[in-house]
């Protein structure tokens, strides 16, 4: 794991450690990709961590008068999910970031990290490439902007270099006449890797012969090295009506832009196909304007805070140095302050279970798969084990063990016992605190929003009937206000 980590609270700092580590350092916002490749040894060259996450003022989003929408780095997939900003000006990603992961990862995983990844399989990057990104990169030596079509170099590469911080993300939000649609296939409803996703964005002239289309981008991932626009199908449907037979000769053309490979997820064979299936029913969406999709008119966010996660209560910066390092951890857990010591290395996880003793949270997968280890980080229902430690430094957290009051359980808890949705027991503090925060937000939910909210957890005994049942009385009880 980590040897150092710095918590700051100004990119200056942040650029004058990045500056003194160089390629030994990383910057880490949410940390869902950077936690796993360290856990795994595939980061062995990195020893420092530099977490951004108490900077003020760098998870907002805005649009200004020159119609740019500009997004700070610690914006999450689930702000951008919950932003009215995103979802009118910005359609396509709106969708791409509800695909990521499930609601525990969206509140922590960041845009810019998605952006950073470098995955041609990263859902984000395509809207963006589509919708002209551009990104800002800051060092203590300067700021440069690079448009997302010149920053990728190939698989989890970029022209980023190693001093460098990405400090901001803007594209021109779409007008009045353009519509557009993310759509990705993966091998499963949520927290699935893209075997193929398509972006399509067109501007729409009505005529009296039809739907004309200008201002054409279709942009592909998980097909190539990197995200790759389908120039052909493009130039093809340019002042072209938007017709069945336009429509098909287009999601050929996009097929055949395509340069995919076999691997795990697909063949590259299966792919194109699956390209041209996509890029059909993007278009298709447009024509029809119908580009909702499955996105869902109220979306789990499982508490995030989406004008802002940080509020600053932290003001001076904090660091432990050194694998023997000591500096104590002073978190506050369940409405108890702790000093911790000799948690510095490790995830939230683990301190929360072997330094306080508090076992109700489960560790079952250590890579933000499964759910159980769940809990609230600053009032927002997070994958712990993705948590570096010390991130709980001056922090608020609730595991399952601070659901209950001293009079009564939650309604939730007694729900699960009425209901006999608790079997083995081992997914049920994840999916307790999941519910919990869900109910909070969302008093009486349909059945597919509950669906929805623990898609971030596993249930190995295939009990969710009786978890739903569970989240149907507490939701029952919950909204008249019962005692139980």
């Amino acid at each position: 794991m980590w040897r150092n980590y710095h918590t700051v609270t100004s990119i200056e700092r942040a650029l004058e450690l990045l500056g003194k580590h160089g390629s030994r350092a990383r910057l880490i916002a949410g940390g869902t990709d950077i936690l796993i490749e360290m856990e795994r040894n595939l980061r062995p060259d990195v020893d420092t961590l530099i977490d951004v996450t108490r900077v003020v003022g760098l998870d907002r989003i805005s649009l200004d008068k020159a119609g740019f929408i500009r997004m700070g780095p610690l914006v999450t997939h689930n702000q951008c999910v919950a932003s009215m900003v995103i979802c009118a000006n910005a359609w396509p990603l709106a969708q791409a970031c509800w695909d990521v992961g499930a609601p525990q990862i969206r509140n922590r995983s960041t845009v810019a990290g998605n952006l950073i990844t470098a995955s041609p399989a990263n859902d984000t990057i395509t809207p963006l490439i589509a919708m002209g990104g551009t990104v800002t990169l800051r060092s203590v030596s300067g700021e440069r902007m690079v448009p997302l079509s010149e920053f990728y170099l190939g698989v989890r590469q970029t022209v980023m270099l190693p001093d460098e911080m990405l400090t901001e993300i803007s594209f021109p939000a779409l007008d009045g006449q353009e519509m557009g649609m993310f759509v990705k296939l993966g091998l499963r409803r949520a927290q699935a890797i893209a075997v193929v996703n398509v972006t399509a964005i067109v501007g729409i002239v009505e005529s009296e012969d039809g739907m004309s289309c200008d201002r054409v981008r279709i942009a592909m991932g998980a097909v190539a090295p990197t995200i790759v626009r389908a120039v052909e199908a493009e130039r093809f449907l340019q002042g072209r009506l938007l017709d069945g037979a336009g429509i098909e000769r287009a999601a050929e053309l996009a097929a055949g832009a395509a340069r995919p490979i076999d691997d795990l997820r697909g063949s590259a064979e299966y792919r194109s196909k699956m390209v041209h299936v996509l890029a059909r029913r993007a278009l298709r969406a447009i024509h029809d304007g119908d580009t909702r999709g499955e996105f869902p008119e109220r979306p789990a966010l499982l508490g995030c805070a989406v004008d802002g996660r940080f509020e600053g209560s932290l003001v001076t910066d904090w660091s432990t140095e050194g694998s023997g390092s000591d500096e104590p951890i002073v978190t506050t857990v369940n409405g108890r302050e702790y000093t911790v010591r000799g948690a510095n290395h490790k995830n939230l996880l683990r301190m929360v279970r072997e330094d306080l003793g508090l076992i109700g949270t489960k560790e079952g997968c250590s890579e933000g798969e499964c759910g159980a280890c769940t809990v609230h980080l600053d009032g927002a229902a997070v994958m712990s084990c993705l948590v570096p430690a010390p991130r709980g430094h001056r922090a608020n957290i609730t595991t399952v063990e601070g659901l209950a009051d001293r009079e009564q359980l939650h309604p939730l808890q007694q729900a699960f016992i009425d209901a006999g949705a608790v079997q083995c027991g081992y997914c049920t503090p994840g999916l307790l605190m999941a519910g919990a925060k869900f109910l909070d937000e969302c008093p009486k939910p349909t059945r597919q929003e509950v669906e929805h909210a623990i898609t971030g957890n596993l249930c190995r005994c295939t009990g969710y009937y009786k978890v739903f049942a569970a989240m149907e009385q507490a939701s029952t009880v919950m909204s008249r206000g019962d005692n139980l």
